[in-house]
C-alpha cells in the first residue's frame, strides 16, 4: 500500500508573509493536493531574538486568506494552530545526545572574525569550515562559549532534486565540519529541520532553491540519526527586477498590506500560479482550481522576476 504524501510548510516568524513566502506555500499546497495527501503546518521559531507571536499570527492570517488551509498542527485540537519548534528544544537535544554518543560532534570555540579571517567561501556563498577546533583548541580560548559542530566525512552526497535534478555535494570541500547547535545554545537549523520532518513523517519537502545547498548536510543527518529521508524538490526564488529576491525587506510586497490595498486573494494565487508555469495567461485563480494542473516540471529554474505587467495585474490594471 502506497504511502500517504505527507508535506509541510515551515516559514519563519519574523515578520510578515511577503509574496515569495506565499509563492513556496502554495506549491508545497498544491504538490500535496494533487496526490489526496496532508498539509502540516510549522512555525521555525528557534531564534528568540527574531521570533514574534503576532508573526505567527499575521502568517496563520495570510494563509487562511488565501485559501492555503493546513491538515495538521500543533494546536490542541492537532489541527488548528501551528506545530513550534520553540516547544521541541527537548526533541532536538536528544537527538544531539545521539549525535555526541558516536564521537561525531566537538566543541568549536572560532569567533565569527576568526571564520570570516580563515574559512574560504564555498559556491553558495557560505563559509567552508577549516577544521580549526576539530584537533582541540588554544588554552586561551577556552573561556568562551562554544558552539557544537558535526565532524563530516571527505563523502559526496547525491540525491535526485525534484527541480533541479541530480545534485552533489562533496561535504568536506564544500561544506566543512558545521554547527548542530550554536554557542547560545539554540540547536542549528540543520539538526532541528532534520528531527522535525522525521518525526511528523514528512515524505515530501518543498521549499526555496536558497536551501537547495543545505539538503546534502541534511541528508547526512538523516541518515546519522537512523531516519528515512523525504524526497526534495527546490523552487526557485521570486527576484525583483533588479534581481535582488523578495523578502520582507519589500514590505509593500506583503499579503497582508496588498489585501490591504484592495488585491484579492484570487489575484494573488492566479499571479503566483502564471509564474509557477501552470496557467497560460494571468487571471484570478482559486487555489482548489488549479489543484489538477500542478507540476513539477513546468516550473523554471532559473530566479522569475516579478515584472511590471505582474504589479499592473495586481494593482487592476491588466
Amino acid at each position: 500500500m502506497a504511502k500517504e504524501m505527507r508535506g509541510r510548510f515551515a516559514p519563519s516568524p519574523t515578520g510578515q508573509m511577503h509574496l515569495g513566502n506565499a509563492w513556496t506555500a502554495l506549491l508545497a499546497w498544491l504538490q500535496v493536493r494533487a496526490q489526496g495527501g496532508s498539509l502540516v503546518l510549522r512555525m521555525e521559531d528557534l531564534d528568540p531574538d527574531r521570533s514574534r507571536e503576532e508573526s505567527v499570527q499575521g502568517l496563520e492570517a495570510d494563509l487562511h486568506g488565501l485559501g492555503l488551509e493546513w491538515d495538521e498542527g500543533g494546536g490542541l485540537d492537532g489541527v488548528y494552530g501551528p506545530y513550534a519548534q520553540d516547544a521541541r528544544r527537548d526533541l532536538y537535544e536528544a537527538a544531539l545526545q545521539r549525535l555526541q554518543e558516536q564521537h561525531l560532534v566537538y566543541p568549536c570555540y572560532c569567533t565569527r572574525a576568526e571564520l570570516a579571517a580563515s574559512a574560504p567561501h564555498g559556491e553558495d556563498g557560505e563559509r567552508i569550515y577549516s577544521g580549526t577546533c576539530s584537533g582541540g583548541v588554544a588554552e586561551n580560548k577556552l573561556a568562551r562559549k562554544p558552539s557544537l559542530r558535526l565532524e563530516v566525512p571527505a563523502e559526496e552526497i547525491v540525491f535526485e532534486d525534484g527541480v533541479y535534478g541530480f545534485v552533489r555535494q562533496n561535504l568536506r570541500q564544500e561544506c566543512g565540519d558545521f554547527v548542530v547547535r550554536r554557542s547560545d545554545g539554540v540547536h542549528a537549523y540543520q539538526l532541528a529541520v532534520v528531527v522535525d520532518d522525521a518525526l511528523m513523517g514528512i515524505t515530501h519537502v518543498l521549499r526555496g532553491a536558497d536551501l537547495l545547498s543545505s539538503t546534502p548536510r541534511q541528508l547526512y543527518l538523516y541518515r546519522l540519526l537512523g531516519y528515512d529521508a523525504p524526497s526534495f524538490s527546490h523552487v526557485p526564488l521570486l527576484v525583483d527586477e533588479e534581481g535582488v529576491r523578495l523578502s520582507k525587506r519589500h514590505g509593500a510586497l506583503a499579503v497582508a498590506a496588498l489585501r490591504e490595498r484592495g488585491v484579492r486573494a484570487e489575484k494573488i494565487i492566479g499571479l503566483l500560479a502564471w509564474l509557477a508555469g501552470l496557467l497560460p495567461s494571468l487571471e484570478a485563480a482559486k487555489p482548489q482550481e488549479i489543484v489538477g494542473l500542478f507540476d513539477l516540471e513546468k516550473i523554471p529554474r532559473q530566479d522569475i522576476i516579478v515584472s511590471e505587467t505582474a504589479w499592473r495585474f495586481l494593482s487592476g490594471h491588466l
